[in-house]
C-alpha cells in the first residue's frame, strides 16, 4: 500500500468533519503546506447518470469568474475575415488550410484549445484521429465550432472550461490555483458546480449528484455538503 508524504498526512490530520461547506473546505485547503509549484484546485462530482445512454450524457462549458490560473493557447482555424477577427481577439495561432496541413504533416499539437468556423470543419475533420484522442477536436457541443470567433476566444482566454462526464459517471475539472485567495476559489467552485447542476438530464430519474469533493493537486480531498450546493 503506497505511503503518503508528510505534507499530505499533515493536511489529512486536520480533516475533522465528514462534510464541509465550500468556504470551510477552501479555508482548510489554504492551510495545506505549499509545495514548490502552484497547485491546482480540483473539483470532482460523482453523478447518478449512466453515460452509455446518450440522453444521460452531461457536458457543457462555463466561464469561471476568476479564471483557472492558466492562460490557454488558442488555435483558430478559419478563413478570410475570420482570421483577422481571431488575431484581434488574441488567438495564439491562426490559419486555414495551411494550418490543417501543418498539423497533418508534423503532428503539431502545441496548443490547448482549437476553435474552427463551421465552413472549415470539412478540412478539420481530417484531423479527427490526432485531435480527438487528445480532447482537442472542435465540437458544436463544446462551443468550439462557431462563426462567433471574437467572443469564443475571449471567453476561453478569460477562463472558460469544458466539463464532460466520464464513463464512470464522474466530472473532474480544475477551477483555480491554491495561490488564489479564498473568495476567488470559493466563487469559482460555486460557479462550476452550479453549471453542472443546471445540466441535469431532463429524463433522469432519481438522485443526480451523489457526491462532490474538492482538493489540491497534492492534498487529500474534502467532501462537500451537497445540501448547501443544491
Amino acid at each position: 500500500m503506497p505511503k503518503h508524504g508528510k505534507i499530505y498526512r499533515g493536511t489529512k490530520e486536520k480533516i475533522s468533519k465528514p462534510e464541509y461547506s465550500i468556504d470551510d473546505a477552501v479555508t482548510l485547503l489554504k492551510q495545506h503546506k505549499p509545495t514548490k509549484f502552484d497547485e491546482s484546485i480540483d473539483v470532482s462530482i460523482r453523478l447518478g447518470v449512466d453515460p452509455k445512454y446518450a440522453e444521460q450524457m452531461v457536458r457543457g462549458t462555463v466561464v469561471l469568474p476568476h479564471g483557472t490560473g492558466k492562460v490557454k493557447r488558442v488555435l483558430v482555424i478559419a478563413a478570410g475575415e475570420k482570421q483577422k477577427e481571431a488575431q484581434e481577439a488574441g488567438a495564439d495561432f491562426v490559419g486555414g488550410e495551411e494550418i490543417v496541413e501543418k498539423i497533418q504533416k508534423e503532428n503539431w499539437i502545441d496548443y490547448d484549445v482549437v476553435i474552427a468556423t463551421p465552413d472549415m470543419m470539412r478540412s478539420v475533420g481530417k484531423l479527427g484521429k490526432l485531435l480527438g484522442t487528445r480532447g482537442l477536436m472542435p465540437s458544436p457541443k463544446s462551443g468550439t465550432v462557431s462563426f462567433n470567433i471574437r467572443e469564443t476566444v475571449a471567453e476561453i482566454k478569460k477562463g472558460r472550461v469544458e466539463y464532460r462526464v466520464d464513463k464512470l459517471g464522474i466530472i473532474n475539472s480544475s477551477i483555480g490555483k491554491i495561490s488564489f485567495d479564498i473568495p476567488r476559489i470559493a466563487e469559482n467552485a460555486r460557479t462550476f458546480i452550479a453549471a453542472v447542476l443546471k445540466s441535469r438530464p431532463p429524463t433522469l430519474k432519481g438522485k443526480y449528484v451523489k457526491s462532490v469533493h474538492i482538493c489540491t493537486t497534492m492534498s487529500p480531498s474534502l467532501k462537500l455538503d451537497i445540501q448547501e450546493l443544491e
